[in-house]
Protein backbone atom coordinates (compact mmCIF):
# COMPACT_ATOMS: atom_id res chain seq x y z
CA UNK A 1 0.00 0.00 0.00
CA UNK A 2 0.93 3.63 -0.43
CA UNK A 3 0.20 5.79 2.62
CA UNK A 4 0.38 9.58 2.89
CA UNK A 5 0.61 11.46 6.18
CA UNK A 6 0.13 15.25 6.02
CA UNK A 7 1.66 17.32 8.82
CA UNK A 8 -0.25 19.80 11.00
CA UNK A 9 -2.67 21.83 8.88
CA UNK A 10 -2.39 25.45 10.06
CA UNK A 11 -5.14 27.91 9.23
CA UNK A 12 -6.65 28.74 5.87
CA UNK A 13 -3.29 28.57 4.06
CA UNK A 14 -2.84 24.98 5.21
CA UNK A 15 -6.42 24.00 4.41
CA UNK A 16 -6.26 25.56 0.96
CA UNK A 17 -3.03 23.86 -0.09
CA UNK A 18 -4.23 20.45 1.12
CA UNK A 19 -7.62 20.79 -0.55
CA UNK A 20 -6.01 22.02 -3.79
CA UNK A 21 -3.14 19.54 -3.98
CA UNK A 22 -4.34 16.34 -2.36
CA UNK A 23 -6.67 15.06 -5.11
CA UNK A 24 -3.82 15.24 -7.62
CA UNK A 25 -1.36 13.55 -5.28
CA UNK A 26 -3.81 10.72 -4.62
CA UNK A 27 -4.42 10.23 -8.33
CA UNK A 28 -0.87 10.63 -9.64
CA UNK A 29 0.82 8.54 -6.97
CA UNK A 30 -1.87 5.90 -6.39
CA UNK A 31 -2.27 6.72 -2.70
CA UNK A 32 -4.41 4.18 -0.86
CA UNK A 33 -4.92 6.03 2.43
CA UNK A 34 -4.37 9.58 3.73
CA UNK A 35 -4.05 10.82 7.31
CA UNK A 36 -3.72 14.52 8.18
CA UNK A 37 -3.18 16.22 11.51
CA UNK A 38 -5.90 18.88 11.76
CA UNK A 39 -5.55 20.32 15.25
CA UNK A 40 -4.52 23.79 14.00
CA UNK A 41 -6.82 23.90 10.98
CA UNK A 42 -9.29 26.48 12.38
CA UNK A 43 -7.24 29.68 12.35
CA UNK A 44 -4.39 27.87 14.08
CA UNK A 45 -6.51 26.70 17.00
CA UNK A 46 -8.53 23.49 16.83
CA UNK A 47 -10.86 22.16 14.15
CA UNK A 48 -14.54 22.45 13.22
CA UNK A 49 -17.02 20.03 11.70
CA UNK A 50 -17.11 21.99 8.44
CA UNK A 51 -13.32 21.83 8.15
CA UNK A 52 -13.43 18.08 8.76
CA UNK A 53 -16.04 17.69 6.03
CA UNK A 54 -13.98 19.79 3.61
CA UNK A 55 -10.85 17.72 4.27
CA UNK A 56 -12.73 14.43 3.86
CA UNK A 57 -14.15 15.68 0.55
CA UNK A 58 -10.61 16.50 -0.63
CA UNK A 59 -9.42 12.95 0.05
CA UNK A 60 -8.32 12.83 3.69
CA UNK A 61 -9.39 9.49 5.17
CA UNK A 62 -8.61 10.15 8.85
CA UNK A 63 -7.78 13.28 10.89
CA UNK A 64 -5.54 13.21 13.95
CA UNK A 65 -5.09 16.00 16.50
CA UNK A 66 -3.11 16.93 19.62
CA UNK A 67 -3.01 19.48 22.40
CA UNK A 68 -5.21 21.99 20.52
CA UNK A 69 -8.02 19.50 19.87
CA UNK A 70 -10.46 21.25 22.25
CA UNK A 71 -9.73 24.86 21.21
CA UNK A 72 -13.00 25.07 19.27
CA UNK A 73 -15.92 24.58 21.67
CA UNK A 74 -18.02 22.76 19.08
CA UNK A 75 -15.51 19.88 18.84
CA UNK A 76 -16.67 18.34 22.11
CA UNK A 77 -20.16 18.05 20.66
CA UNK A 78 -19.34 16.28 17.41
CA UNK A 79 -16.11 14.32 17.90
CA UNK A 80 -17.98 11.38 19.44
CA UNK A 81 -20.05 11.01 16.28
CA UNK A 82 -17.11 11.19 13.87
CA UNK A 83 -14.98 8.03 14.06
CA UNK A 84 -12.54 9.46 11.51
CA UNK A 85 -11.58 12.36 13.78
CA UNK A 86 -9.17 11.17 16.47
CA UNK A 87 -7.85 12.82 19.63
CA UNK A 88 -4.79 11.57 21.53
CA UNK A 89 -5.61 8.19 23.03
CA UNK A 90 -3.82 8.99 26.28
CA UNK A 91 -6.33 11.60 27.43
CA UNK A 92 -8.01 10.36 30.63
CA UNK A 93 -10.76 7.76 30.43
CA UNK A 94 -14.12 9.37 29.74
CA UNK A 95 -12.76 12.07 27.41
CA UNK A 96 -15.02 12.42 24.34
CA UNK A 97 -13.91 10.81 21.11
CA UNK A 98 -11.52 8.02 20.24
CA UNK A 99 -7.74 7.81 19.98
CA UNK A 100 -7.46 4.99 17.48
CA UNK A 101 -9.39 3.23 14.76
CA UNK A 102 -9.22 0.71 11.95
CA UNK A 103 -10.38 2.01 8.58
CA UNK A 104 -11.06 0.29 5.23
CA UNK A 105 -9.46 1.37 1.96
CA UNK A 106 -11.27 1.29 -1.40
CA UNK A 107 -9.30 -1.87 -2.24
CA UNK A 108 -10.50 -3.69 0.87
CA UNK A 109 -7.37 -3.33 2.99
CA UNK A 110 -7.52 -2.23 6.64
CA UNK A 111 -5.42 0.61 8.02
CA UNK A 112 -5.02 1.18 11.75
CA UNK A 113 -4.47 4.77 12.87
CA UNK A 114 -3.24 5.63 16.36
CA UNK A 115 -3.00 9.12 17.86
CA UNK A 116 -0.86 9.64 20.99
CA UNK A 117 0.61 12.72 22.69
CA UNK A 118 3.97 13.05 24.37
CA UNK A 119 4.45 14.35 27.90
CA UNK A 120 7.81 16.19 27.80
CA UNK A 121 7.03 19.95 27.81
CA UNK A 122 3.37 19.05 27.14
CA UNK A 123 0.23 18.50 29.21
CA UNK A 124 0.77 15.61 31.68
CA UNK A 125 -1.50 13.02 30.07
CA UNK A 126 -1.38 9.27 30.69
CA UNK A 127 1.89 7.52 29.85
CA UNK A 128 1.99 7.11 26.04
CA UNK A 129 4.56 4.31 26.25
CA UNK A 130 2.22 2.27 28.43
CA UNK A 131 -0.77 3.15 26.26
CA UNK A 132 0.91 2.06 23.02
CA UNK A 133 1.32 -1.47 24.37
CA UNK A 134 -2.41 -1.66 25.05
CA UNK A 135 -3.19 -0.29 21.60
CA UNK A 136 -0.88 -2.64 19.75
CA UNK A 137 -2.58 -5.60 21.43
CA UNK A 138 -5.67 -4.61 19.46
CA UNK A 139 -3.98 -3.30 16.31
CA UNK A 140 -1.72 -5.97 14.82
CA UNK A 141 0.16 -5.97 11.53
CA UNK A 142 -0.55 -9.21 9.75
CA UNK A 143 -3.62 -9.68 11.94
CA UNK A 144 -6.49 -7.22 11.85
CA UNK A 145 -4.45 -4.47 10.12
CA UNK A 146 -2.67 -4.42 6.78
CA UNK A 147 -0.90 -1.20 7.79
CA UNK A 148 -0.68 0.95 10.95
CA UNK A 149 0.09 4.67 11.18
CA UNK A 150 1.07 6.24 14.52
CA UNK A 151 0.89 10.04 14.90
CA UNK A 152 2.96 10.87 17.99
CA UNK A 153 2.21 14.50 18.82
CA UNK A 154 5.02 15.89 20.92
CA UNK A 155 7.52 18.65 21.60
CA UNK A 156 10.70 16.71 22.39
CA UNK A 157 12.62 15.01 19.60
CA UNK A 158 14.07 12.53 22.10
CA UNK A 159 10.63 11.35 23.17
CA UNK A 160 9.53 10.96 19.57
CA UNK A 161 12.63 8.98 18.64
CA UNK A 162 12.21 6.74 21.67
CA UNK A 163 8.63 5.99 20.62
CA UNK A 164 9.82 5.13 17.13
CA UNK A 165 12.19 2.49 18.49
CA UNK A 166 9.55 1.13 20.89
CA UNK A 167 7.11 0.47 18.04
CA UNK A 168 9.70 -0.57 15.45
CA UNK A 169 8.49 -3.66 13.63
CA UNK A 170 4.94 -3.25 14.92
CA UNK A 171 3.67 -0.26 12.91
CA UNK A 172 4.14 0.80 9.31
CA UNK A 173 4.85 4.47 10.06
CA UNK A 174 5.67 6.35 13.26
CA UNK A 175 5.65 10.07 12.54
CA UNK A 176 5.90 13.08 14.83
CA UNK A 177 3.75 16.19 14.72
CA UNK A 178 3.39 19.43 16.74
CA UNK A 179 6.61 21.39 16.10
CA UNK A 180 5.56 22.41 12.55
CA UNK A 181 9.13 22.13 11.21
CA UNK A 182 9.94 19.16 8.92
CA UNK A 183 12.93 17.14 10.05
CA UNK A 184 15.45 15.62 7.65
CA UNK A 185 15.65 12.21 9.34
CA UNK A 186 13.15 10.11 7.38
CA UNK A 187 14.34 6.51 7.57
CA UNK A 188 13.30 2.90 7.90
CA UNK A 189 14.18 1.64 11.37
CA UNK A 190 15.98 -1.73 11.80
CA UNK A 191 12.80 -3.81 12.17
CA UNK A 192 10.95 -2.19 9.27
CA UNK A 193 9.00 0.80 10.59
CA UNK A 194 9.16 4.05 8.60
CA UNK A 195 10.00 7.01 10.82
CA UNK A 196 10.31 10.81 10.73
CA UNK A 197 10.65 12.95 13.86
CA UNK A 198 8.33 15.65 12.54
CA UNK A 199 6.35 15.81 9.31
CA UNK A 200 6.29 19.62 9.38
CA UNK A 201 3.16 21.61 8.70
CA UNK A 202 0.79 22.36 5.87
CA UNK A 203 0.67 26.14 5.99
CA UNK A 204 2.43 29.42 5.24
CA UNK A 205 6.15 29.05 6.01
CA UNK A 206 6.69 32.83 5.80
CA UNK A 207 5.66 32.86 9.44
CA UNK A 208 6.58 31.71 12.93
CA UNK A 209 5.47 28.04 12.87
CA UNK A 210 2.42 29.01 10.85
CA UNK A 211 1.47 32.14 12.77
CA UNK A 212 1.63 35.69 11.45
CA UNK A 213 5.12 36.95 12.34
CA UNK A 214 4.33 40.22 14.11
CA UNK A 215 2.85 38.92 17.35
CA UNK A 216 5.35 36.10 18.04
CA UNK A 217 8.28 38.42 17.34
CA UNK A 218 6.81 41.04 19.66
CA UNK A 219 6.46 38.46 22.43
CA UNK A 220 10.09 37.41 22.08
CA UNK A 221 11.56 40.88 21.77
CA UNK A 222 9.45 42.86 24.25
CA UNK A 223 8.36 40.18 26.75
CA UNK A 224 4.98 41.86 27.07
CA UNK A 225 1.45 40.61 26.46
CA UNK A 226 0.27 40.92 22.85
CA UNK A 227 -2.87 40.27 20.90
CA UNK A 228 -3.93 36.68 20.25
CA UNK A 229 -1.82 34.91 17.66
CA UNK A 230 -3.35 34.50 14.21
CA UNK A 231 -2.47 32.14 11.39
CA UNK A 232 -0.39 33.46 8.50
CA UNK A 233 -2.32 33.42 5.24
CA UNK A 234 0.31 33.60 2.51
CA UNK A 235 0.90 30.82 -0.03
CA UNK A 236 0.80 27.45 1.69
CA UNK A 237 3.21 24.52 1.49
CA UNK A 238 2.00 20.96 1.88
CA UNK A 239 4.47 18.91 3.93
CA UNK A 240 3.84 15.20 4.24
CA UNK A 241 5.44 11.76 4.46
CA UNK A 242 4.85 9.14 1.78
CA UNK A 243 5.32 5.48 2.70
CA UNK A 244 5.06 2.35 0.60
CA UNK A 245 4.44 -0.84 2.56
CA UNK A 246 5.01 -4.51 1.88
CA UNK A 247 1.71 -6.26 1.15
CA UNK A 248 2.73 -9.30 3.14
CA UNK A 249 4.10 -7.77 6.34
CA UNK A 250 2.70 -4.23 6.39
CA UNK A 251 6.20 -2.91 7.11
CA UNK A 252 7.81 -0.11 5.12
CA UNK A 253 9.56 -0.63 1.81
CA UNK A 254 10.27 3.07 1.28
CA UNK A 255 9.71 6.46 2.94
CA UNK A 256 10.15 9.93 1.52
CA UNK A 257 9.17 13.48 2.43
CA UNK A 258 6.68 15.38 0.29
CA UNK A 259 6.83 19.16 -0.03
CA UNK A 260 4.62 21.01 -2.49
CA UNK A 261 3.95 24.68 -3.11
CA UNK A 262 4.86 27.81 -1.20
CA UNK A 263 8.23 28.50 0.36
CA UNK A 264 9.57 24.92 0.38
CA UNK A 265 8.66 24.01 -3.18
CA UNK A 266 12.30 24.01 -4.32
CA UNK A 267 12.94 20.92 -2.17
CA UNK A 268 9.93 18.94 -3.36
CA UNK A 269 10.25 15.17 -3.63
CA UNK A 270 6.84 14.77 -5.24
CA UNK A 271 6.47 17.38 -7.97
CA UNK A 272 3.36 19.06 -9.23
Amino acid sequence: MRLLFCGDIVGRAGRDVVIERLPGIRRDHAIDFVVANGENAAGGFGITKKICDDLYAAGVDCITTGNHVWDQKETVGFIGNDPRLLRPFNFPAGTPGKGAGIFPTPKGKKVGVINLMGRLFMDPLDDPFQQIEQLLNGHRLGGNCDAIILDFHGEATSEKMAMGHVVDGRVSLCVGTHTHVPTADHMILPKGTAYQTDAGMCGDYDSVIGMDKAMPIARFTRKMPTERLSAANGPGTLCAVLVETDDGTGLAKSVQPVRLGGKLSQTSVVTS
